[in-house]
């Protein structure tokens, strides 16, 4: 990373006595030439190398360094607090920043939606969050990747590898992106094999490190062989799986170097996709677009090489599928398809295409996972 990433609230608090100079710009810099650098702020909610969530987004401004006219600003363990509005004022104020991507799901409301209405000529492309035309600012946004394609294919692979039927998945918070990926996952597997099980267990936040390796333990401990996770730093989970023995399909980015001979293969972020969208529209003067969304044709996510544990049987099947949804022709969610409490979520005949905004919106787990929400 470069030597912009450093903790710009460290920074701000000792400027404190400075307040008075900056607010009269005596402190500021000139106004932007035209021809100057669009400059592009990204705020992460953990440590930009910790094999996951924040990693993936590294790798992609990694991409974004190499476009003409931008110069970017990063700031790591950014929490969801109003810490993350002085981190991302000090970037405006500070740096000009004229596009700011709050990375982390905490960051948009409040935090992105207040830092919107005080600075109409910035935008803000915030990760995760739920954009809605009439309710949010116009210069901000949300922009998201349809991985639970890349987790019903992790499941795919668990369903073909596992021995005992029984699948894990470890999770920070029950939100409907979360939702979404478990549920997904275990439809991958059941397509295998309709008796296999996931068993979940909700650590509380995106990254509990020592809950993660309690919760790999305890799931080993009941039999499950298979694990995958929908947490910012899938570390811990990997390699406490590998020292137990167990298989692991990875999540974010891959985490194969971490366990070789247990990593099957995983769901991983492209983030760079819709980064330069957002970014070319700045530079060009285009609309914010305010909702992005895609998947893996439109390369928002990829999967990770399979591991040396994968049969060939499994690796034809995955790819099959995965050669359907490059075409757009391989819907997730149909009905009928019943919830863990075997209540009817999505009758039969209908079909949410990845697009509906009803799977925005998930508050169920489906038949075949243990657990509560």
């Amino acid at each position: 990373m470069d030597k912009k990433l450093w903790n710009r609230r460290d920074w701000i608090m000792g400027m404190g006595a400075l307040g008075a100079g900056l607010a009269t710009g005596g402190l500021l810099r000139p106004a932007m030439a035209a021809d100057a650098p669009l400059t592009v702020g990204f705020i992460y909610v953990g440590p930009h190398d910790d094999y996951g969530y924040n990693q993936s987004h590294a790798e992609a401004v990694a991409a974004v360094k190499k476009m003409p006219g931008i110069k970017t600003i990063e700031e790591e363990n950014v929490p969801e607090t109003q810490v993350v509005q002085k981190s991302m004022q000090g970037m405006i104020s500070q740096d000009g920043a004229k596009l700011i991507f709050p990375t982390s799901f905490g960051y948009f409301d409040p935090h992105t939606l207040a830092l919107a209405g005080k600075n109409s000529d910035v935008r803000f492309a915030h990760c995760g969050g739920l954009w809605s035309e009439g309710k949010h600012p116009a210069n901000a946004g949300s922009f998201f990747g349809y991985i639970d394609e890349g987790q019903y294919l992790n499941g795919v692979i668990a369903g073909h590898t596992t021995k005992s039927k029984k699948l894990g998945f470890i999770a920070a918070k029950p939100i409907p992106q979360v939702l979404r990926n478990i549920n997904a996952f275990t439809m991958g597997a059941r397509s295998v094999d309709p008796s296999i099980t996931t068993t979940v267990i909700f650590t509380g936040d995106w990254s509990m490190p020592v809950k993660e390796a309690e919760a790999t333990n305890s799931l080993a401990d009941q039999g499950i062989d298979v694990f995958t996770m929908h947490v910012d730093g899938p570390k811990v989970i990997v390699e406490t799986a590998a020292k137990r023995g167990k298989f692991v399909c990875g999540y974010h980015a891959s985490q194969a170097k971490l366990a070789p001979k247990a990593y099957l293969t995983g769901a991983e972020w492209n983030w760079a996709t819709p980064y330069k969208t957002i970014i070319e529209a700045a530079k060009s003067g285009k609309p914010h677009p305010n909702f992005v969304r895609g998947g893996l044709k439109d390369g928002f996510v990829k999967t990770s090489a399979y591991g040396p544990s994968v049969s060939e049987k499994a690796r034809k099947h995955a790819d099959d599928i995965k050669a359907k949804m490059m075409k757009g022709k391989f819907d997730i969610f149909a009905g009928e398809l019943k919830d863990n409490t075997g209540k009817v979520v999505i009758p039969k005949g209908k079909v949410f295409e990845q697009t509906a905004i009803e799977l925005e919106g998930m508050n169920y787990l489906v038949e075949g996972v243990i657990g509560k929400i």
